[in-house]
């Protein structure tokens, strides 16, 4: 039977102290033991370790996993389900530069709502930027919430926990052309500039709004030239190991442009041969590694074809080129979102509002609109 009882001691000193004892049996029947400064402290607590324990879930604190124990069980229940390695990377560097060296060696049955957000505290205390500790607060609440489902520690305490945004700093605005992403100008100057043997890369990352391991990733078997369509089942990731798309919404079908088409006939001929029968690889026909297809080809291009910053530095990034292909859908061929959705392969039709939804808007419609809106106002007399 649980209890709480009051224990004195001399110290070599001769003070005399004391603390409360909770005396109870977890849901094993073992006997457990915790010690507090004072009988409100020890009676609260109890209060909950009794519930945990009728309902099978409390972790006493001698017991219990520390934060970083919890963690290295995250990353390992990651592996065996396969996680890309990107993915795992990164949450391995959450966990080792941020959450480890604050709070790494808390028991999780003794961590609290007040002690991660002192946690939040000190990231921010130390220059991590608010999308920093956002994401490494995602990380922390799925490492306790694997170690929860393990029944290692009885609730995530850190689930209200959040990190609040500067909406006026984080709102970039809408995307434009010409700043977020290439210019129908700049695109043009950017094909012309182009060598042949790499102008159906530059005309599919254009017209496809792909994304840039998709295209590293592209086979031969994919694409089909007689129906003028490209099938997206695979990608290449950062580390040239080929993968499936990021998302079930990845496999898709993409149509391609007639010069598209006629590009990827003639390139065909002159394509390295490889095992991969990749349509895009190195000279050895093995997968393009992303970072030196961009520094020795996209911005040596773009700053030959004068589509350059205030710096004289490339402007875009591959990722550009994919907003680029989608506002043609929008703007050319009037899509509806739902269609721009599916070509562009995101895995929310919300996600495609958010960053589209501007260009779906209708400004001459707006227009006059208005104009009935205040016709039939001041109709009345």
């Amino acid at each position: 039977m649980a209890k709480i009882r009051r224990r004195s001691w001399k110290t070599p000193a001769g003070e005399i102290r004391e603390a409360w004892i909770a005396d109870y049996k977890d849901q094993s029947g073992t006997r457990r033991l915790k010690t507090f400064t004072t009988r409100r402290e020890a009676d609260a607590w109890l209060v909950g370790a009794r519930s945990e324990v009728a309902a099978g879930t409390h972790t006493a604190a001698s017991a219990s996993i520390t934060v970083a124990e919890a963690c290295a069980r995250w990353i390992a229940h990651g592996e065996a389900e396969g996680l890309e390695r990107g993915t795992l990377r990164q949450r391995s560097q959450h966990i080792k530069h941020h959450i480890v060296p604050f709070i790494g060696a808390t028991k999780l049955a003794t961590l609290t709502l007040p002690a991660v957000n002192n946690f939040l505290d000190k990231l921010r205390d130390a220059d991590r930027s608010s999308v920093m500790r956002r994401k490494v607060l995602v990380s922390l609440k799925s490492a306790i919430t694997c170690a929860q489902r393990e029944g290692l520690v009885a609730q995530n305490v850190a689930t209200p926990a959040k990190v609040a945004t500067d909406k006026r700093r984080a709102c970039k605005g809408p995307l434009r052309p010409g700043h977020d992403f290439p210019s129908k100008q700049e695109v043009n100057a950017l094909i012309e500039r182009t060598p042949a043997d790499r102008r159906a890369f530059v005309l599919m990352l254009c017209f496809t709004a792909m994304r840039i391991g998709e295209l590293r990733g592209l086979r031969w078997s994919d694409v089909d030239l007689a129906a003028g369509v490209a099938h997206i089942r695979q990608r290449i990731d950062a580390w040239c190991q080929a993968d499936a798309p990021k998302s079930a919404a990845g496999k898709r079908d993409i149509p391609l442009t007639p010069s598209t088409v006629n590009a990827l006939k003639e390139w065909k001929l002159r394509c390295p041969k490889g095992d991969a029968n990749l349509v895009f690889p190195n000279s050895l026909g093995r997968p393009q590694w992303a970072q030196d297809l961009e520094n020795r080809f996209w911005k040596p291009l773009q700053v030959e074809a004068g589509v350059v910053d205030e710096r004289g530095k490339a402007k875009y990034g591959f990722h550009a080129c994919r907003h680029f292909g989608a506002s043609l859908f929008i703007e050319s061929l009037g899509w509806t979102p739902k269609q721009v959705q599916t070509v562009v392969g995101h895995s929310s039709i919300t996600m495609t509002y958010d960053t589209y939804g501007h260009l779906f808007k209708n400004p001459e419609a707006d227009s006059a609109a208005m104009a009935r809106m205040e016709k039939a106002v001041r109709a009345v007399s």
